[in-house]
């Protein structure tokens, strides 16, 4: 491992992150209070930038940004979504939204569990999971009594609470490939590692052009919703730039307890709809789409199967209200379609309490949590694409067993997918699973009270990057029933959903962190994933592992 590398890395993550956190101070200053601004956000980006700093500066040689190796990257990514996360939390603990050293006449368990609440919601976050833990159980700033807890929290912080969403949706590694890249280098081994964010499809002839072309169209996407939001839908200027910025990278924190269903019109739910549905398309579509280039995003076939997936289980669970509930047929429609698309996509807004659905309704739910959406999009999930991928797998090999001498290649949009490629994929299936299955028993030990279901929709929750799960965490719920433990495991769950597994995977890995006087040739069964971990830049072909 060379350690100068991470330490560029990460200082640069670290001195990037105080330009957002300054515009904070501004924004809290002018909405809310001075103190409260310079308190709750000028200390942390202080800190943020002092570290980046003393990184750079001792923890760097002359020539680090030439010896940058998938290695570094896939550590690096891994490691910036703690560090951005501890960061982030600050503001929540520092400014009041939770107990923390400067709320008036708090015990030293209520700062403790201050902090560990801080750390989640700002996990939550910046992975776009969506959970909170603000309520009047766990917020100075509200009493038994208060109808709308969220809504009174201090408008700055609800600010930053968004703005996380909005850089963890694109990814921070994504921002700093636009910003950064002339100065750390390596950008394509900084997109391989970053799975979760656009597709490596080359969409300018420089990386750095192609990171700046989506986030151009990310920005100009949550404006226009901004804009009709506004106009269209009602809502004010605050709520309004506030719900566009969690949309678009499908993270679902809203500024009120009730979310969507606090403004009780359709027209809001539709809106919201149409981008949510955008959020869990593959970026790369979406610009040939801008392009002009219609043919190359209808005839794709991860796009032809999510129009199919959405469509399906819209019409399960539409049929499912009609025959079980006594709905007006409008209510049945955009309930059933919102929160199909909501969950599907891994948003999670809400817009009413679908825990008084029918039991069958609940398993689709479930099933979209784990699915997600596109690859290539800013959803969470397994996503569409290897779980196409993972079932033609499966079935040429049952074809294999009734035709053994019958050569059956796997394809996706005609082109035939390497062996190395659905091995990563189908092994990243079985890692989840493997995850979940530890990760459910864990968390049962950790939180015994809890009962089965709302176990398992918690660990999927997380996993999924959803938000809003089933059983006792239900839409008109937050988590903040759940003790430290349980939130710690689940905030770490929600990273290793963020980075798809296998990026972590790689980090826990004992020859990631190997001295390099001790690199040598890897052998035996795991020969491809080290070769994947340890290999030069220049090693790489400029084609990125298909998403």
């Amino acid at each position: 491992m060379r350690f100068d590398v991470l330490n560029l890395i990460l200082g640069w993550t670290l001195v990037a992150l105080t330009v957002p956190l300054m515009f904070c101070v501004l924004v809290t200053g002018y909405l809310d209070d001075w103190e409260l601004a310079l308190r709750a956000f000028s200390i942390p980006a202080g800190l943020s930038f002092f570290i980046g700093l003393m990184m750079l500066r001792f923890g760097t040689k002359r020539n680090t940004h030439m010896r940058l190796r998938d290695r570094e990257a896939f550590a690096a990514v891994a490691l910036v979504w703690p560090l951005a996360v501890f960061i982030g939390a600050l503001p929540y603990w520092l400014g009041g939204m939770f107990h923390g050293p400067f709320t008036e006449g708090s015990e030293f368990l209520d700062i403790a569990r201050g902090a560990v609440n801080s750390w989640f919601e700002s996990m939550s976050g910046f992975s776009t999971t969506g959970a909170t833990v603000i309520s009047t159980s766990m917020s100075p700033n509200c009493l038994p009594s208060t109808p709308d807890c969220i809504n009174t929290q201090p408008r700055g912080l609800l600010f930053w609470r968004s703005l996380t969403q909005w850089f963890g949706g694109m990814g921070i590694i994504m921002l700093g490939m636009m910003i950064l890249s002339r100065v750390i280098g390596g950008g394509m081994a900084l997109a391989r590692a970053e799975l979760t964010g656009p597709s490596l499809s080359r969409l300018k002839p420089k990386l750095q052009e192609t990171a700046l072309a989506l986030w151009g169209l990310y920005l100009a996407l949550t404006l226009l919703e901004m804009g009709l939001l506004k106009t269209i839908g009602g809502m004010n200027w605050f709520d309004s730039i506030n719900h566009a910025l969690t949309t678009m990278p499908t993270g679902g924190f809203s500024t009120h307890d009730a979310s969507i269903g606090h403004y009780q019109s359709y027209t809001v739910e539709l809106i919201i709809i149409l981008f949510m549905f955008i959020g869990g398309i593959n970026f790369t579509l979406l610009w040939f789409i801008r392009e002009g280039e219609f043919k190359k995003a209808t005839q794709d076939e991860e796009f032809k199967n999510y129009i199919v997936y959405i469509l399906t289980t819209f019409l399960f669970i539409t049929i499912a209200l009609f025959a079980t509930r006594d709905y007006s047929t409008p209510d049945t429609f955009i309930d059933s379609l919102f929160h199909v698309v909501s969950i599907g996509t891994s948003t999670g807004y809400t817009s009413t309490d679908y825990m008084q659905w029918p039991v069958v309704t609940h398993l689709f739910l479930f099933v979209l949590m784990i699915v997600g959406a596109s690859a290539g999009s800013t959803s969470g999930g397994l996503k569409l694409l290897r779980v196409n991928l993972a079932f033609k797998v499966a079935m040429r090999e049952l074809v294999r067993i009734a035709q053994p001498r019958k050569v059956q290649t796997v394809r996706m949009n005609g082109e035939v997918v390497g062996n190395q490629q659905l091995g990563l994929i189908v092994g990243m299936l079985f890692v989840w699973i493997g995850l979940f299955a530890i990760a459910s028993i864990l968390l049962a030990f950790i939180a015994p009270d809890e009962n089965f279901e709302s176990i398992l929709a918690l660990v999927a929750s997380s996993l999924g990057n959803t938000g809003p799960t089933l059983g006792n965490y239900g839409p008109t719920e937050t988590w903040a029933g759940l003790n430290s433990g349980a939130l710690l495991l689940t905030s770490i769950l929600m990273w290793f959903g963020r980075l798809e597994l296998l990026t972590a995977v790689i980090l826990l890995h004992p020859h990631t962190w190997r001295s390099e006087s001790r690199d040598q040739a890897p052998r035996g069964a795991l020969t491809r994933l080290k070769r994947m971990i340890s290999r030069e830049p220049h090693e790489e072909s400029e084609q990125g592992p298909l998403r």
